[in-house]
């Protein structure tokens, strides 16, 4: 009498195989994250996340344009600073090493793919948190509501076409579509970053980014042990104007992924992080994973969990893969 069904049938060949195939991941769901050096002479290799690099500025041009001959989606920059300060200065001085590559990326790629700016002062600060402090070394959420506005105008102003706020400030998101409407940049999309946890799996990251932080986050980014929460912060950031809404870090919380998604009335993104690219980069110079199938079968959970957009290192190899799969 058994089997009396036989799902196998529908897994005989590629051809059935990609015919009820439910899950797509293209080129263009596909964001690569940059990392620029101001006064670098020379692409500098990040040692704990092999194969990515902090850019100098003519480095970056040539990577941008290698990214959007592959279709990529969109380029998401992080600029690294030569100096710190408290207030991180940097972050809203038109010539602050940002800013003058965002202008270096539109003139260099125009409109072709989508410029994206992080919108966070943790790259620019002497203490490495992402707002202000106030006198007992606490992060000040007004006061750096007000620098995050400053910011998203200086960053529209250097032409980037989303900015991406990535502070978990309360109100961040209000307090930015209210300074870019203000100033005559309604036409610039707001990316949140509106569940950002409170991970383990940032390390690598801080070292591209030259992160000065002491002590943690935890009193602004999300409890890992928390996704209901993750709703409300979703949902805060759609009634204050957010067009993108997005999940950090993205496979270690594909159910928080799952239940935005089901919520959300705006494209979600997730961010496959440096830890995540880290740990399957080591995996396979050990030998123990396949490298292009395994990369390519995270990008599809996580398009499956529910991301529109996917932010990855491996943006650009990815897309090439797949432009040569399909011939």
């Amino acid at each position: 009498m058994y089997p009396t069904s036989r799902p196998r049938r529908l897994r005989r060949n590629p051809a059935v195989r990609r015919l009820v195939s439910e899950t797509s991941v293209e080129p263009r769901h596909l964001v690569l994250p940059m990392f620029v050096r101001e006064g670098a002479s020379e692409p500098m290799p990040i040692g704990s996340m092999p194969g990515v690099v902090q850019h100098t500025r003519d480095s970056l041009k040539k990577a941008a344009v290698e990214a959007v001959s592959a279709g990529v989606g969109g380029l998401m920059l992080f600029g690294v600073p030569e100096q710190h300060d408290a207030v991180g200065s940097g972050a809203v001085d038109p010539d602050g090493i940002l800013n003058v590559a965002l202008r270096d990326l539109r003139a260099e790629v125009g409109d072709s793919t989508v410029l994206m700016a992080d919108l966070c002062l943790d790259e620019f600060t002497d203490h490495g948190h992402c707002g202000l402090l106030d006198e007992d070394g606490h992060v000040d959420n007004d006061r750096t509501l007000q620098v995050y506005g400053e910011m998203a105008v200086v960053q529209a102003q250097a032409g980037a076409h989303v900015v991406a706020p990535s502070g978990m400030m309360d109100g961040q998101v209000g307090v930015i579509r209210d300074s870019l409407d203000a100033t005559g940049h309604d036409h610039v999309s707001i990316l949140a970053y509106s569940a950002k946890y409170a991970s383990a799996f940032y390390g690598p990251f801080r070292e591209a980014v030259d992160s000065q932080l002491k002590g943690d986050r935890k009193t602004y980014q999300q409890d890992p042990a928390n996704g209901r929460e993750a709703l409300r912060e979703a949902d805060l950031d759609l009634a204050e104007g957010a067009d993108m809404v997005m999940v950090k870090p993205a496979m270690s919380y594909l159910d928080v992924l799952r239940d935005i998604a089901g919520v959300a009335d705006v494209p979600v993104a997730a961010y496959q992080v440096s830890g995540e690219y880290s740990m399957i980069e080591a995996a396979v110079a050990n030998g123990w994973l396949d490298r292009q199938r395994t990369v390519l079968e995270t990008l599809t959970a996580i398009r499956r969990a529910g991301a529109d957009v996917v932010l990855t290192y491996w943006a650009t190899e990815a897309a090439q893969w797949l432009q040569d799969a399909r011939g």
